[in-house]
C-alpha cells in the first residue's frame, strides 16, 4: 500500500489494536480504571506552549484539516484516524508546506521519525546526499542514527570546503 515496511508495520499494528477480543476489552477496561487512580498530568509536547507564556504545555486536540487533506492524497487508504494522529503530530512542527517537503524528500506522512532527523538537524534536501554509496535517507533506513548522519554530512561539507580552498589557493 505505501511501498515503506515501517509505516506498513505501523498499519497492520493499528489494524490488530481495531480487532480487540474479549480479553482484550477487559484488559482495557482494568487498564483504564488503574490510570484513573493515578495522578493526572497532561502530556506536553516540547516547543509548543500556551500562549500566555506559563510552562504549561499546549494541547493540540484537532488535526488541521489542510494536513488530512495532504496526507489523503498521498496515502488513499489509511484509515482517518490513523491520518489524524500523524497530522497532529505534523502540524506541531511546522507548516504544511516543510511536511510536505520531508514527504516529497521520501518520508511517508505516517512515518514519525522523520520529526526526530527534523530534531537531529536534518532538513529535507539532506536526505538525498551521498554518505559513500547510499543517500542519508538509505543509511536511515538502513539504522543509522540521524545524529551519525548530521555528523557525516558536516564532516563531508568541511572536507569539500577545504578542497575548494586548496583548489583556489594553487
Amino acid at each position: 500500500m505505501t511501498h515503506d515496511p515501517g509505516v506498513e508495520a505501523l498499519i497492520r499494528q493499528w489494524s490488530q489494536e481495531r480487532d480487540e477480543s474479549a480479553e482484550d476489552v477487559e484488559i482495557a477496561r482494568i487498564k483504564s480504571e488503574w490510570l484513573a487512580e493515578a495522578p493526572s498530568q497532561e502530556p506536553g509536547i516540547p516547543g509548543q506552549r500556551g500562549s500566555a507564556g506559563t510552562a504549561d504545555w499546549a494541547r493540540i486536540e484537532f488535526a488541521d484539516y489542510e494536513y488530512l487533506e495532504a496526507m489523503r492524497k498521498r496515502l488513499p487508504g489509511v484509515p482517518d484516524e490513523l491520518l489524524a494522529a500523524a497530522a497532529r503530530w505534523w502540524q506541531m512542527v511546522g507548516g504544511l508546506a516543510e511536511a510536505e517537503e520531508w514527504w516529497d524528500a521520501g518520508i511517508s506522512p505516517l512515518d514519525q521519525r522523520a520529526l526526530e532527523y527534523r530534531a537531529a538537524g536534518l532538513t529535507p534536501s539532506d536526505l538525498s546526499c551521498h554518505l559513500g554509496p547510499y543517500t542519508v535517507l538509505e543509511h536511515l533506513r538502513r539504522g543509522s542514527a540521524a545524529a551519525w548522519c548530521v555528523a557525516r554530512l558536516a564532516r563531508a561539507r568541511r572536507d569539500s570546503a577545504s578542497y575548494a580552498r586548496k583548489d583556489v589557493a594553487s
